[in-house]
């Protein structure tokens, strides 16, 4: 097995991309259902069946979990969709 090495420059690339980094966090409500909600991750977010019902979970007992990472600029659209099915959700 060979050892990877990074030079300077590649790990301050790195760093400067997961500095860009944002989360799109969907949160709990009393309207939406399960489905509702699963049936929107897969739509907007990509998400195959396990993973939408998964962070679908996630958001009923934790109040909220982070869908999608990415650049603001990918993830706002996504997050107006959200917005606009009537979803909670927001971009850090």
């Amino acid at each position: 097995m060979s050892k990877h090495h990074y030079s300077e420059e590649d790990l301050s690339k790195q760093l400067e991309e997961n500095k860009n980094l944002h989360k799109l966090i969907l949160y709990n409500d009393d309207v939406n259902t399960f489905d509702f909600v699963i049936e929107s991750l897969v739509d907007v977010c990509g998400h195959n069946l396990i993973q939408a019902e998964q962070c679908t979970m996630l958001v009923h007992y934790k109040g909220r979990c982070a869908v999608k990472e990415g650049s603001y600029q990918s993830l706002r659209p996504l997050c107006e969709a959200l917005l606009d099915r009537g979803l909670s959700s927001v971009i850090e």
